[in-house]
């Protein structure tokens, strides 16, 4: 099998786009996948800008990558109306347009993305097109065609997926597979809760409540944030990722907080020792937005699961997709006094924290990045075997 996965993305990245696609093609060539990831010239932020994207995400390097040289006008990021978006795009398609046309064998190949502005290009092409939906465009009516033309679609939720199938597509079009989790990164650190906390210069005497992740509105820190006014002392809320303004205008938001810690960007293979120097993690996701409630299947989700910690999340569709009372505690969204009282309640109830967290670990061992790569293919060529 045969697949060119194209994404019109910065990688590597300080968003987790770049970890998932970049585990999804390793995991795809691990299975035997024949893989050529193909990307834009973007411009990098200074961390970024010489770094190799195999030694950043310390993934194996069994798939090519292919990156085509394009103009990105970064310096109208900041105007309005989206017009750096929508100018990048159309030079990355222009670009896009001449590796196509004089690439030799496309008939092989399936073609795969998560960015449904390139399927009206894409399907002049080829029919074999696999598109990984991650949220749905406000303009659903005008991507109907092109959706209802994809080879297959594999969708994060199935909130998402029943959405696609309400618009008129065939649910066996659609394979539901939520991302995933590198097992092997977890059972690496060896390190007691304490001796982590020393490596890492965290305090020992304090209960740490850990959230990793982007700042986003849609993401709940901010309810998080708000939640360490119902707390004691004893308690301390680490904030773990975001961008440099991010966390900038986070911080000058939560100055007058003292119960906070904000540890900025980590590379992905830290990650794993503080999730487990953790009392509590904590998935505080919003309820105001669609992403949140129906779209999102979250990579720090799994994370926690494979950290073997006790999780609070937001009581929301798409959580429930994954989580239940028996491996986390559901807490009501954008409400920070009983996002507090959970956490309270946790803490003074050292069983219950074990029995769900024990439970959590059992439950994300279906969830790894080979397991999904295995459906996704065997799901791919079941339906082109009855097609």
């Amino acid at each position: 099998m045969k697949i060119i996965y194209i994404a019109n993305a910065r990688i590597p990245t300080e968003k987790a786009h770049g970890w998932q696609i970049m585990k999804m093609c390793e995991s795809l060539g691990l299975a035997g996948v024949d893989l050529e990831l193909v990307l834009p010239t973007r411009l990098n932020t200074e961390e970024f800008k010489k770094a190799d994207p195999f030694r950043h995400y310390q993934v194996k390097e069994n798939f090519k990558v292919k990156t085509i040289k394009t103009i990105d006008p970064i310096f109208l990021i900041d105007r309005p109306s989206g017009i750096y978006i929508k100018l990048q795009l159309l030079f990355f398609i222009i670009g896009l347009l001449s590796y196509l046309f004089f690439k030799k064998n496309k008939a092989d190949y399936f073609f795969y993305i998560r960015d449904e502005q390139l399927l009206p290009l894409l399907q002049f092409f080829s029919k074999k097109i696999i598109w990984e939906a991650h949220n749905l465009p406000k303009n659903k009516k005008y991507y109907l065609k092109y959706w209802k033309n994809c080879h297959k679609i594999i969708a994060i939720t199935q909130g998402l997926k029943n959405e696609l199938v309400g618009g008129g597509l065939l649910a066996d079009q659609i394979l539901v597979a939520p991302d995933a989790v590198d097992l092997e990164q977890f059972s690496k650190v060896k390190e007691s809760k304490e001796e982590l906390r020393a490596k890492l210069n965290l305090p020992a005497d304090k209960n740490l409540i850990i959230y990793t992740g982007h700042l986003y509105k849609w993401k709940g820190v901010q309810t998080l944030a708000d939640s360490s006014k119902y707390l004691s002392d004893q308690e301390l809320i680490v904030i773990i990722g975001g961008t440099k303004d991010d966390i900038l205008k986070f911080k000058n938001k939560n100055q007058a907080l003292k119960n906070i810690l904000v540890v900025g960007h980590l590379l992905q293979h830290e990650i794993p020792a503080y999730l487990k120097a953790a009392d509590i993690l904590i998935l505080p996701n919003s309820a105001q937005d669609t992403i949140s409630k129906v779209y999102t299947s979250p990579l720090k989700l799994f994370e926690y699961m494979a950290a073997q910690k006790p999780i609070i999340a937001s009581d929301l569709p798409s959580l429930r997709e994954i989580l239940n009372g028996s491996n986390s505690v559901l807490t009501e969204p954008d409400n920070p006094e009983k996002l507090a009282e959970n956490i309270k309640r946790l803490l003074s109830n050292k069983e219950l924290a074990d029995k769900i967290a024990r439970q959590s670990y059992t439950d994300v061992q279906r969830y790894t990045w080979e397991k999904r790569a295995e459906s996704i293919i065997n799901f791919v060529k079941f339906n082109l075997e009855m097609a």
